[in-house]
């Protein structure tokens, strides 16, 4: 895509005054160089112009108010001056996978006194003898080169939502929200089972009340139907006779004794 219909789909029918952050990442520069962008972006504080073929910055427009500057992996290989004189209070700047050579070639950035961190990674300059020793010494103002200072200690993050540590911090808070969501839920879960298990004694105990009830009362039956047995043996009558059974058997017993004594007479 062309820099310049880039540019118009990144504004989304705000005013270029509007704007304070702008990525114009991997569209096409005409003949190398920046086209569309306008001092009329006056409170632009990020650009980013990564892979856009830029072979020069010269068409950069005034920008007083931009504080970081993205601009690897592109073809620069000087005229940094022009930084200098429209990006006067620069403090970012990211020149890594261009073509600069020479430490002469960054002696325009010692007129940006705000400049505090620049990396040059993957630019043939890196491999210069002494080369983080003499960029320290020739711009004074920087704290960071290639993300470490004088004294190799890394440079702490600058840009926490770029770098991910905004999600993490969200992710974590939404972490310990969901936690403490299933926290009250398991409390609740336990709630419930304790619930349930009393209702099941609750229902254990007067099933077996109901069965004691129940076992008594078969019982009760079974005697009071032996009873009635017995009452109905001692009340039976013998049919011929119309005597009944306990009395016929006292007569019968009486007779057996007088038919042995008169056998023995």
């Amino acid at each position: 895509m062309e820099m310049k219909k880039r540019l118009t789909l990144e504004l989304r029918n705000k005013k270029p005054a509007e704007v304070k952050e702008l990525v114009l990442d991997n569209c096409r520069s005409d003949d190398g160089k920046i086209v569309g962008l306008s001092s009329d972006f006056e409170n632009l504080e990020f650009l980013s112009m990564i892979n856009i073929n830029l072979l020069s910055v010269s068409n950069l427009p005034k920008l007083n108010k931009l504080r970081k500057l993205e601009l690897s992996d592109n073809r620069i290989s000087g005229g940094l001056e022009v930084l200098a004189e429209r990006t006067p209070n620069l403090t970012h700047l990211n020149l890594s996978g261009n073509k600069i050579k020479d430490i002469n070639t960054l002696e325009p950035l010692k007129k940006l006194p705000n400049l505090h961190s620049l990396d040059l990674f993957n630019c043939e300059v890196t491999m210069l003898i002494n080369y983080r020793e003499s960029v320290f010494a020739l711009l004074p103002q920087l704290t960071y080169l290639d993300g470490f200072d004088v004294d190799d200690q890394e440079a702490p993050d600058s840009d926490p939502e770029a770098d991910g540590d905004g999600l993490d911090d969200e992710y974590e808070e939404n972490g310990d929200e969901g936690e403490e969501d299933d926290d009250d839920e398991e409390d609740e879960l336990d709630e419930e089972v304790i619930d349930d298990e009393e209702e099941d004694d609750d229902d254990l105990d007067a099933e077996e009340e109901e069965d004691g009830v129940d076992d008594e009362e078969e019982e009760d039956d079974e005697d009071g139907e032996d009873e009635e047995e017995d009452e109905g043996d001692e009340g039976a009558f013998c049919s011929c006779t119309g005597v009944s059974s306990g009395n016929l058997i006292c007569m019968l017993t009486s007779r057996k004794h007088l038919l042995l004594e008169v056998q023995f007479t």
